[in-house]
Parts: C-alpha cells; structure tokens; sequence
C-alpha cells in the first residue's frame, strides 16, 4: 500500500470564501467546485508531507497550514497587497527556510515559506 496524496479539509459555512486568498492571490487551480465543496490545488506534481508540531518554532504559534512558494517575499508582498493580516515575519529561520504567517478569510494561520 502507498499513500497518493494527502488533503487539508478546512471546515467553514462559506466554502467560496478562501477563493481570494488561495486562488487569486496564491494563484491555486480550482480543482472542484461542488458548492458545498471548493477544491484548490496545483496539477503538479508535489512532495507529499504531513508534520506533527509542538510548536511553530521562533517562539510561534504551530499554523494551520503550510505553503511552500518558490518566491516568499514576492507571496509577501501580494499578502499585504491585498489586506491580508501577517502575523509574523518575513524571517529567515535557522533552519533554512524564510517564511511569514498570515490569516486567510477563514481565520486559518497559514505559514507561507520557501527554502533558502
């Protein structure tokens, strides 16, 4: 047996609500739209990862969510753009990666990141 893919299911009264955040802004294919069910997703193809967290590390919270971007500060900058709250960052952590935290519409961290 092997896992195919991993998916986040973000409950929410308004499924077309993150439609701002990850289709406009973070440029994400809608998949699926069945209404009560709106699918984003990239038809490439991508590592497939599950993290387990006691922390968010930097003395962070632990997001909701993790997107890697290939560009951070230019995802940065489309965030502040379009009003979106960051919460933390951008920083460049010891670990290799610079990141920041932003809410989406639906009140969800998300850590936005790429590795350096």
């Amino acid at each position: 047996m092997k896992v195919r893919r991993i998916v986040a299911n973000i409950e929410t009264p308004d499924a077309a609500a993150a439609n701002r955040f990850y289709h406009d802004v973070l440029g994400l294919d809608i998949l699926m739209d069945q209404g009560w069910i709106v699918t984003y997703g990239s038809e490439d193809t991508m590592q497939l990862q599950v993290s387990f967290m006691a922390q968010g590390g930097s003395g962070t919270p632990v997001p909701d969510l993790s997107i890697e971007v290939d560009d951070v500060d230019a995802a940065f900058k489309a965030m502040k753009d379009a009003g979106f709250a960051v919460e933390y960052g951008p920083a460049d952590e010891p670990w290799g990666v610079r990141r920041f935290y932003v809410r989406d519409p639906l009140g969800r961290l998300v850590n936005i990141l790429s590795h350096r």
